[in-house]
């Protein structure tokens, strides 16, 4: 397995850097997957692992950025292990951690092609989505709840459909605005089969 990925310019190794400090705000024990096949790196995170062996509900960012150079990679490793490799790396280079992890949403691949677009929706639209069910969740779990009481409510708020038009799972908007995607005004919905995808410039989030 390659090892290292080169980039044009050190603001890509930022960028992503500050991806990752996003995604760990989610999960500080979280993971991202690293994957590439030609000059761009597609970094996916967790942001809600989904249930069952199919990982139904699970919602997953994705950042893509271009290469300096081919790759063919693909390896999932923790966030933390990654930032610590982004902290103290060269300006143009990444350096794979070496030791991988195995979570169950990684195993879950997206479609590459077939998308159709169902719609547009605002980023506004998105945010309202976002702020109002984290309020939600933090106003219905009294002080003092236990873990699976909080997740319990958390997968409640999460898989509930907008009232947008189109509707998408509250979630995926949760994981747009978490990750620092709306930063356009529009945001572009696409659908294929049982996946549903938010993209902006910024960034994608998937839904299964």
């Amino acid at each position: 397995m390659i090892v290292e990925l080169r980039f044009d310019d050190s603001e890509t190794l930022e960028d992503l850097g500050t991806y990752v400090a996003r995604a760990r705000t989610l999960d500080s024990d979280g993971a991202i997957r690293l994957q590439s096949h030609g000059m761009a790196l597609a970094a996916y995170v967790d942001v809600l692992p989904g249930q069952g062996p199919a990982r139904t509900g699970a919602i997953i960012g994705m950042r893509v950025m271009a290469l300096a150079g081919p790759a063919d990679v693909d390896a999932t490793v923790s966030l933390a292990s990654l930032s610590d490799r982004l902290a103290r790396g060269r300006s143009f280079v990444l350096l794979i951690p070496p030791a991988t992890v195995q979570v169950g949403w990684a195993a879950v691949a997206p479609p590459r092609s077939g998308w159709e677009v169902v719609g547009e929706l605002t980023a506004e639209e998105l945010r309202t989505v976002a702020t109002q069910g984290i309020a939600e969740i933090t106003e219905g779990v009294p002080a003092g709840s236990g873990v699976q009481a909080v997740a319990a409510m958390r997968e409640r708020v999460w898989a509930r459909d907008s009232r947008t038009v189109p509707p998408v799972p509250s979630g995926a908007a949760f994981g747009a605005y978490a990750l620092g995607f709306l930063t356009q005004e529009t945001v572009r919905v696409s659908a294929h089969g049982r996946w549903t995808r938010l993209s902006t410039a910024t960034g994608h989030v998937l839904v299964r």
